[in-house]
């Protein structure tokens, strides 16, 4: 979904590492379970057995500093660029992916980072886009209305990234602290995977990784998101097993000890959550291909990337099962003067997911989400009267599913809005100081309304039809 953490990840293009990501994740996952013995270098299915890299050899040249985007400032270091070049030669040996040339990099200060936020990744996402984002969000439960979504995003990208790899200006960056050690180190690796993967398949042309492409289909851009994410992020544990150094865990555990994100720890689950599923959701799905045929077999899967959070979160039925294309309903003219459509998007098995978590359990949420097929979500907002709706159709892969979702939502009704007005079979509504929801079942597919009042809710319901229109 568009108002979700990852657009900013899509503003800019930039494919950013969270800091929080490689602490949690690798630190669990990895630091402590290798701290205690020297790095390996056993081989994975279809990866071949490292090469030493001779330390001693000269650096690379590296093109000139693009003449946008932040300033590199000095030039880096002669023994940090030797770091660099070894680990660039590292990655290319473990992926598999060949350069087709060398690629800028600069070193950025944290002050830097903030204004590069300010100036590049926030250049297209303004704060009433914000704010309407944030209005969508709170219709779906996940948010207070009047939350700043904008200075948070602000606030934890500032806060968070520790590199990030430019696919407009083909120039990578990384967040120095006082050195450039373990952390800096395997975001490095991180981010020059994304160098190979913009250089072998195009990001923003090749896999429609653009914001036309984006705006149009947003499903899609987090499907391949996660792709391109779990792939760089399964390949910096792969170069932690095989060349990071005592130094490098020391230092990673340094900084795992030491972090603190206050930022991030203050943001809303729901957001803290999809920060992290490009990465902890992307790598799973990688890792089902990696392990199956090695880097060949995810090499494959760029041919014909995923389309939807679903096939993230259920590998096993990518490439065949497709999103279902829904026709929306056009709703707009029928709410009359005052009424602006400020959201139309696909919710995605994953933000449906996300949305039932707010009431329910995750044991309970996940299970509901899954069997998602396709969906629209519409919302509308009126300024001056400060009211919202929301009209939301989901197509399931069965009646059963269907079935499913329909029941768990009468537990997130009744969690929300309070005790129901009515309740049927195949219909349920709710009415409290949120407005009036309802929730419709027909076949495999479910409706979702929530509107000021009934009235409107039923002006919203006579325009849509129901079963929805499949465009595919």
């Amino acid at each position: 979904m568009a108002s979700s953490g990852r657009i900013l990840a899509l503003v800019a293009f930039a494919l950013p590492t969270l800091a929080c990501n490689f602490a949690t994740d690798l630190a669990n996952q990895l630091i402590d379970q290798f701290s205690q013995q020297a790095p390996t270098n056993e081989s994975l299915p279809g990866e071949s057995t490292p090469t030493p890299v001779d330390p001693r050899r000269l650096p690379t040249e590296v093109g000139p500093a693009a003449t946008s985007g932040p300033d590199p400032g000095a030039s880096i270091p002669l023994e940090i660029r030797t770091q660099m070049d070894q680990i660039q030669e590292e990655v290319v040996t473990l992926r598999g992916l060949q350069s087709s040339g060398p690629v800028d990099r600069a070193l950025l200060s944290s002050e830097a980072l903030r204004q590069y936020v300010t100036d590049d990744f926030l250049a297209d996402y303004t704060e009433p886009e914000a704010r309407d984002d944030a209005r969508t969000l709170s219709l779906l439960g996940l948010l207070a209305p009047d939350y700043d979504l904008f200075n948070l995003y602000l606030d934890l990208y500032s806060e968070q990234i520790a590199g990030f790899y430019d696919d407009e200006l083909k120039q990578m960056f990384v967040v120095q602290g006082a050195a450039f050690r373990g952390p800096e180190r395997i975001t490095y690796a991180h981010e020059y995977t994304h160098a190979l993967q913009d250089q072998n398949y195009d990001l923003r042309n090749g896999l429609g990784f653009n914001d036309e492409a984006c705006e149009l289909d947003s499903e899609r851009c987090a499907a391949i998101q996660a792709l391109v994410e779990g792939d760089a992020t399964l390949l910096e544990e792969r170069w932690l097993l095989t060349y990071a150094t005592d130094q490098d865990y020391q230092d990673l555990l340094d900084f795992y000890n030491a972090l603190e994100s206050p930022v991030f720890d203050s943001a809303p689950q729901f957001l803290q959550d999809d920060f992290l599923f490009p990465y902890e959701s992307g790598r799973s799905f990688v890792e089902h291909f990696f392990l199956d045929g090695g880097w060949a077999s995810v090499d494959a899967v760029y041919a014909d990337p995923p389309s939807s959070t679903e096939q993230i979160l259920h590998p096993e039925r990518y490439p065949g099962d497709r999103p279902i294309k829904l026709e929306p309903a056009e709703l707009l003219a029928a709410l009359g003067s005052g009424w602006r459509e400020i959201d139309r998007d696909v919710l995605g098995e994953w933000y449906t997911q996300l949305t039932l978590r707010e009431q329910l359990t995750e044991e309970q949420s996940a299970p509901a989400a899954d069997g998602w097929g396709g969906d629209y979500l519409l919302a509308f907002y009126h300024d001056e009267q400060n009211l919202g709706a929301l009209v939301l159709v989901t197509a399931w892969d069965s009646v059963r599913d269907a079935h499913e979702f329909y029941n768990a939502f009468l537990g997130y009704g009744d969690a929300r809005f309070g005790g129901r007005t009515s309740s049927a079979t195949t219909l349920a509504a709710w009415d409290s100081t949120l407005g009036h929801a309802s929730l419709e079942l027909l076949g495999d597919q479910t409706l979702w309304i929530l509107a000021p009042d009934a009235q409107i809710a039923q002006t919203l319901r006579q325009g849509v039809t129901f079963p929805a229109l499949r465009s595919n």
